[in-house]
């Protein structure tokens, strides 16, 4: 039996407990903000009342430190009267993940290590207590839970699953957290802690058929055992998954290969995919979103844009970087106050992954919230 998940592309279900009005998908249309403008001086084209800066680059002084390479996954998080952003670093054995301290005027205070000597980290999540969770995107990668406030030193969480990781997103309101595999065949995953707030422990399940969710029989299976994805035969399969959010009851996750974006109703128990083509929108990869339901979805690829998605299932683009074709957008996240939202181009105008070529952005704007 063919265990692709268009099987519920179409589900009739509405959204319970979200702002979605229907699981009908979304479609290319004018965007709130209006169309983008020519390109600024940093290659960014931007709806009229948006303004870009580069706030840091690959091998370059930022901070007190030199920014890593191939920026990707990132966060941001309240400090005081600023605000942190953390950024994963998607390269071998030197990977782990940098933040960059803002004051409350948006000028860098400091910048400094939170994770190091870590595999390919790619995406991760935010959690409510405040720690960063950094994904490695290799086989049999872990999940570390890190201290954007850079006091406390960084834990692996095995018992998150040793896979292919991409991202996480955190739902209190199930105290669990939602997993994605980067995998021609990856599955979604769903790991319940022992305790809220303490990821040293818990159980973990993966997306099967019907919307169920099965236990993985071992989340940390040696070299040549059966790995976590092929453990439960009934599992749902998915083509490269990507980014992770989730908000009101529903998990939102991005499949590259599928070239969908997919709405998991924890409320109903229901699995659609909310853009299926059709749109501007290409090259589906980190997700992010606002209190207000907009979701932001980021190209690897595709004209290197983010596009949103509205709540009445509108997409348009709201920036686009041109002469980065080599290149992918990673790690948007909004400021606390969801008046900045950053991201990095992780190969830049270069097109080199190890190289010097990762720009990490900010614009500022008239942002929805």
């Amino acid at each position: 039996m063919e265990r692709r998940t268009f099987l519920f592309a179409m589900s009739a279900a509405a959204f319970s407990g979200s702002l979605w009005q229907a699981a009908a998908p979304a479609w290319a249309g004018v965007s709130p903000y209006g169309p983008l403008g020519p390109p600024d001086a940093n290659g960014m084209a931007l709806p009229a009342g948006f303004t870009s800066r580069v706030v840091a680059r690959t091998g370059q002084s930022v901070g007190g430190i030199l920014w890593h390479p191939a920026p990707d996954g990132g966060a941001c998080f309240a400090n005081g009267t600023g605000w942190i952003y953390v950024s994963n670093s998607e390269v071998p054995l030197i990977g782990g993940a940098s933040a960059l301290r803002f004051r409350a005027d948006g000028s860098i205070e400091r910048a400094y290590r939170i994770l190091n000597n870590t595999n390919i980290n790619c995406a991760g999540g935010a959690t409510p207590w405040n720690t960063w969770l950094s994904c490695e995107e290799i086989f049999r990668g872990r999940v570390y839970e890190t201290d954007p406030y850079g006091v406390r030193s960084a834990q692996a969480r095995s018992a998150m699953g040793r896979f292919k990781h991409e991202a996480a997103a955190c739902d209190p309101d199930h105290q669990v957290i939602y997993l994605t595999e980067d995998e021609s065949d990856g599955c979604l995953y769903r790991f319940r802690p022992n305790t809220w707030g303490d990821l040293s422990s818990g159980r973990l399940d993966v997306l099967c058929e019907g919307v169920v969710w099965r236990q993985v029989p071992d989340p940390s299976p040696g070299v040549f055992e059966r790995q976590t994805r092929h453990q439960v035969s009934s599992a749902l399969h998915f083509d490269g998954g990507e980014g992770c959010h989730y908000a009101a009851g529903v998990c939102y996750f991005t499949a590259k290969g599928d070239r969908k974006v997919w709405a998991y109703d924890a409320v109903a128990g229901t699995l659609s995919a909310i853009y299926a083509g059709g749109g501007t929108l290409d090259g589906v990869d980190n997700i992010t979103g606002t209190r207000g339901g907009d979701l932001y979805v980021a190209e690897d690829g595709g004209n290197m844009e983010i596009n949103i998605i509205t709540p009445d299932r509108i997409v348009a683009p709201v920036m686009r970087l041109d002469g980065h074709g080599s290149s992918e957008i990673t790690g948007p996240a909004f400021s606390p106050d969801g008046s900045r939202l950053y991201f990095s181009s992780q190969r830049g105008t270069s097109g080199e992954t190890a190289g010097t070529g990762g720009v990490t952005y900010e614009v500022t704007g008239p942002f929805r919230r």
